[in-house]
């Protein structure tokens, strides 16, 4: 009988969790997909692309809502549980508070390892494929970024000017400014050109214009009559530089131990491994590792809503401390990891404080069900 109320309380818990990870996702998504829209198509990329990058997000957002989705779901069926008058059978069926509450931390462990599935593996390899998709898409990007009377520079090392395109695709009046070092850059002018597709190259065809080359030695002017500038080796800025985000696990502990324990360079690090980037390397790790280790401790004080009945006369203040401490300490895991890196004392302290906390919250338990069995005497 035991096997089965514990069955029945982990299967609980897991509808009502899938059913709330389900709902409160697709809203974050939609919310962000509208924040992304903006951002993919300023730098011209179509709606496919769009589509495919919010889908990519779906991992990272999950990832991030996790831990307050699995303490709303078990805070709410200890409550139902208790509302329903269902523990009292469970009390009744020999299963004891601390049987309770070890099934509670055992299922946790399971959640743990899901969020350092998702924080380790997934989401850096789902955010690196977003930005590769965009900057592997950048071909076809062009006809929806140029907008007349307006600079683009969306473009890496590019600048983009045209007065006026009619619906043959014509363009009138085209400026390109194209960046070479930081002494040197080409200047192009037209009077009109178009932009045309070759082998899925894309190139602008300009007629009637100047170019002018400046660097530091010599000044270079010449007209044309017809010429042609490709597109296609150009790329968003956006895509340029991958995020510590997306970097994978292994290359961030790779500059860690270099930089934090043995103070040597890594040859395979495929990133600014310096004094200046270490902080974030820290924290990202921290974010990475550490954070899922805070599960248990929300759902260890979901769990001490047990030792109250909805009879007794506090029992909404109890709900609602317990709630908001919960919530005060996943807020705290959020505010504290963006000092991890700074010094070795928030790193140390951000590491051992949901371990610290899960025997504190044990603590908290013995003493209850001390008081809970001297109260029933």
């Amino acid at each position: 009988m035991k096997k089965l109320i514990f069955k029945k309380i982990l299967l609980d818990i897991t509808f009502f969790f899938l059913l709330v990870s389900l709902s409160l996702t697709l809203i974050v998504w939609v919310i962000q997909a509208v924040n992304y829209l903006d951002f993919v198509t300023e730098d011209g990329h179509s709606l496919k692309v769009y589509f495919s990058y919010t889908i990519l997000s779906l991992p990272k957002i999950f990832n991030k809502i996790l831990p307050f989705i699995i303490f709303v779901s078990t805070f709410y069926i200890i409550t139902v549980y208790e509302k329903n008058n269902e523990l009292v059978i469970f009390w009744t069926y020999g299963i004891s508070k601390i049987n309770f509450i070890n099934i509670i931390f055992q299922f946790s462990i399971f959640f743990i390892v899901l969020k350092i599935f998702l924080s380790v593996f997934l989401v850096p390899l789902t955010q690196e494929k977003a930005r590769s998709f965009i900057k592997t898409s950048s071909v076809d990007f062009f006809p929806q970024l140029l907008k007349e009377k307006k600079f683009i520079d969306t473009v890496s090392d590019l600048t983009i000017f045209i007065d006026s395109k009619n619906n043959n695709g014509e363009l009138k009046n085209i400026f390109l400014k194209e960046k070479i070092s930081e002494d040197i850059f080409k200047v192009i002018y037209a009077k009109s050109g178009m932009l045309v597709d070759n082998n899925n190259m894309q190139y602008l065809l300009l007629q009637d214009g100047i170019f002018m080359n400046y660097d530091n030695q010599k000044n270079t002017f010449f007209k044309f009559k017809n010429t042609e500038f490709n597109l296609s080796e150009y790329s968003s800025k956006s895509t340029t530089y991958p995020k510590i985000q997306e970097r994978e696990t292994l290359q961030l502990l790779e500059c860690f131990f270099s930089k934090k324990i043995k103070n040597k360079n890594y040859s395979a690090i495929q990133f600014s491994c310096d004094e200046n980037s270490i902080n974030s390397v820290t924290e990202e790790l921290a974010r990475r590792i550490i954070m899922p280790f805070y599960i248990p401790v929300t759902l260890i004080l979901s769990s001490l809503l047990i030792f109250r009945s909805s009879e007794n006369s506090n029992y909404i203040k109890f709900k609602i401390g317990i709630f908001l401490l919960t919530l005060i300490i996943i807020i705290f895991s959020e505010i504290m990891i963006r000092y991890v890196g700074l010094s070795n004392f928030h790193t140390i302290l951000f590491s051992v404080a949901p371990f610290t906390l899960i025997v504190f919250s044990y603590l908290l338990i013995f003493l209850n069900i001390n008081k809970w069995k001297y109260q029933n005497k």
